[in-house]
């Protein structure tokens, strides 16, 4: 009897025990409605509620605050060892923690579970835009940086704030005399553009996609090195109109520093399964996004790297980074 329960302890630990799937599993989108974030968790929410990795379906919570700064800072500190709560996070999480905006937690305090996709940077305008190309933006930026409002999830540092910036110095402009309004997500940011409070929305390509189906924007340029697939295929490249700017974005997850062992590898096979399956493709590719699948170790190197390269990036623009 007792090598019969010690063989099934072993075998159930040799293939990722169930047991340690979590009964009420929570996705923390660090942002309101809309935007980013909320897209990550719904896409890992998509791909779990078949049933074939939990039980119970994935919650999605929000908790806005300093672009991640507060959920960040929260689960470290208060729900750390919270093993069904996953968190998603993005490149922009990675570049706030380059610069010091998560406090004084820093890329070593939580574990980094999975990235699930990849997408781009791109500059978006309305439709009824006087902009019809990023050289007509440019143009207005030369003659007048103050004259274009721009729109971003993230105040000045942020990766939206970035990639403007990259845009500007490629193209010879003082970014620090550009106008730039900041939003909590991507979300609010859409909607001052849509609102005509701002002229131009420096965010990701996946964010404006059911925007741009719908008529009501228009996508000046996408910060990938090739054109993008599916419905921005008409869409050029900042490269392709003379701006060396590139600004890939990883979107995934992180859990509490405290999860144990168990539970960690539970999720990280969890998320090597589902996104090996074709359903999961059509999935990421039905929100824009494109591959990019690391879990456990490789991505914890992954993100050290670019948190030790955005911190390079970020102190050419003269931000505070973290020492």
């Amino acid at each position: 009897m007792l090598k019969k329960s010690l063989s099934a302890l072993v075998l159930a630990i040799a293939c990722g025990s169930a047991l340690a799937a979590p009964n009420k599993p929570e996705c923390i989108a660090p942002a309101k409605p809309g935007g980013g974030f909320d897209l990550t968790c719904k896409l890992a929410q998509a791909g779990l509620q078949d049933g074939k990795y939990i039980d119970s379906p994935l919650r999605i919570t929000y908790m806005p605050g300093g672009i991640g700064a507060v959920a960040y800072n929260t689960i470290i500190a208060q729900r750390p060892d919270e093993a069904g709560t996953i968190v998603a996070f993005s490149g922009g999480s990675l570049l706030n923690l380059a610069i010091g905006k998560f406090g004084r937690y820093n890329v070593d305090d939580v574990k980094w579970l999975a990235a699930i996709g990849a997408d781009y940077g791109a500059v978006t305008v309305r439709a009824d835009s006087p902009y019809k190309t990023l050289k007509d933006l440019i143009t207005t930026l030369k003659a007048d940086p103050t004259k274009v409002v721009m729109g971003a999830g993230g105040s000045v540092g942020s990766q939206d704030w970035m990639k403007s910036a990259l845009v500007a110095k490629a193209a010879g402009v003082n970014y620090k005399n550009m106008r730039y309004v900041a939003f909590e997500g991507g979300g609010e940011a859409l909607t001052a553009l849509l609102g005509g409070h701002v002229q131009a929305y420096f965010g990701d390509a996946s964010e404006v996609g059911e925007y741009l189906k719908a008529g009501k924007v228009r996508v000046l340029a996408v910060f990938s090195d090739t054109r993008l697939p599916g419905g921005l295929a008409n869409v050029p490249t900042a490269k392709e109109q003379g701006y060396d700017v590139e600004w890939p974005i990883i979107r995934g997850f992180y859990l509490g520093p405290k999860v144990n062992d168990a539970d960690y590898n539970w999720w990280a096979g969890t998320f090597d399964k589902m996104m090996a399956t074709p359903e999961f493709a059509k999935q990421r590719e039905a929100q824009g996004l494109f591959p990019f699948a690391l879990t456990g170790a490789k991505l914890d190197a992954f993100v050290k790297e670019r948190v030790k390269r955005y911190g390079e990036l970020a102190a050419e623009f003269g931000l505070v980074v973290v020492k």
